[in-house]
């Protein structure tokens, strides 16, 4: 049996990680090739990969680490809505057709960014499903004035989060990377490893104007404008100090400011990474609260305890529009760790500084129309 590489685990008590992601994160670790691995607070085991983790090889790419929503992450807008005059029911009334294909023109979102026109899809520029979302938030409380006034944020503005990623076209690389190499670690000077970056680069490009487009078409709907102020990645393979850095549902701590979201009936936290200590960490963090239940247990557990209209309500007065019966069980908060703990770990490893939280007020999934 191969001798498990440098494996770190993120968290003041191990033990209180899911053994089964324990048992993913080790087999990873004994890859022919692999360097270091981390396992982040919010690690949940995935489908045989741990989530919430990075790992980092001298040589080697491995596609299947990085999954199959390549490009997979977050945006952060500030809107032009005053706090004061945000409705609720308002807006939930104006969120319709959003599930529908963009009616913009998809070939020159995809020039603009670069892109060839045959990645053009009906699914850019929608949310698609699993834990993906838009949230309107407002700021709840700023733990570090002076930074938060330096960065030229608002506190009396309404807030946008946007999570989703390439949709059809990561998983559509992914199946077909695999049908070639399955999950052989790929040596990253020979040809087929170069082939994948190139598709993966551009699934992440794809992904960036994806989160963009939905934000736009959210603000649109509402009446409203806002600035972009962070979009990071949490699916990606990237070179890293003359190796190659896999990230699995983590986020980066090279790349300015992340949002870390709590469930959607929790907080949400914009943070600032810690240079000095990211090293331990492979300079990633986590990207969310990470899951407590899978989702066929979520479904099991909470369908009985719950009517659909109990969950459409958060403990924070937050709303949540979720029409797909079966996904508002499976994504209900109490399927998700405590967003506190996480970031209390993060900041006792000193990899984050928090500069504000956030409070969700309507939280968006899906729509039948």
């Amino acid at each position: 049996m191969k001798t498990c590489c440098e494996l770190t685990l993120i968290g003041h008590d191990p033990a209180r990680f899911d053994p089964i992601a324990l048992d993913q994160l080790d087999a990873t670790a004994r890859l022919d090739g692999m360097g270091r691995v981390v396992g982040l607070p919010d690690l949940h085991a995935g489908n045989g990969i741990a989530v919430g983790a990075a790992f980092w090889s001298p040589d080697r790419i491995w596609p299947h680490l990085v999954g199959s929503d390549i490009g997979c992450g977050m945006a952060l807008w500030e809107t032009s809505l005053a706090v004061r005059k945000f409705r609720v029911g308002q807006v939930e009334r104006k969120l319709h057709g959003l599930d529908d294909p963009w009616d913009g023109s998809v070939e020159d979102a995809l020039a603009a960014a670069g892109l060839p026109i045959d990645l053009a899809s009906p699914g850019l520029g929608t949310i698609g499903g699993g834990n993906h979302f838009v949230e309107f938030q407002r700021i709840e409380d700023i733990h570090a004035p002076e930074r938060f006034v330096a960065l030229n944020l608002s506190d009396d503005r309404v807030w946008m989060m946007v999570h989703s990623g390439s949709r059809g076209l990561g998983q559509a690389i992914l199946q077909a990377q695999m049908a070639m190499t399955g999950k052989l670690g790929l040596l990253a000077t020979r040809p087929e490893a170069k082939a994948y970056l190139l598709r993966h680069d551009q699934a992440v490009a794809w992904a960036v104007v994806n989160r963009t487009i939905i934000a736009e078409r959210f603000l649109n709907a509402i009446g409203l404008s806002g600035r972009r102020c962070l979009d990071i990645v949490h699916n990606s393979v990237t070179e890293h100090r003359t190796g190659w850095l896999h990230r699995k549902g983590a986020a980066p701590a090279d790349r300015g400011l992340i949002v870390i979201p709590g469930s959607r009936g929790d907080f949400s936290y914009l943070a600032e990474p810690v240079l000095d200590g990211g090293d331990k960490a492979l300079f990633s963090l986590a990207h969310g609260a990470g899951r407590k239940w899978s989702r066929n247990d979520a479904h099991a557990r909470l369908s009985r305890r719950f009517r659909v209209a109990d969950l459409q309500r958060t403990k924070l007065s937050s709303h949540v529009i979720c029409e797909d019966r079966r996904l508002i069980y499976e994504e209900a908060p109490e399927a998700y760790k405590d967003i506190a703990g996480v970031i209390a770990d993060l900041e006792d490893a000193g990899l984050i500084r928090v500069i504000a939280r956030l409070r969700p007020l309507l939280s968006y999934k899906t729509r039948a129309q």
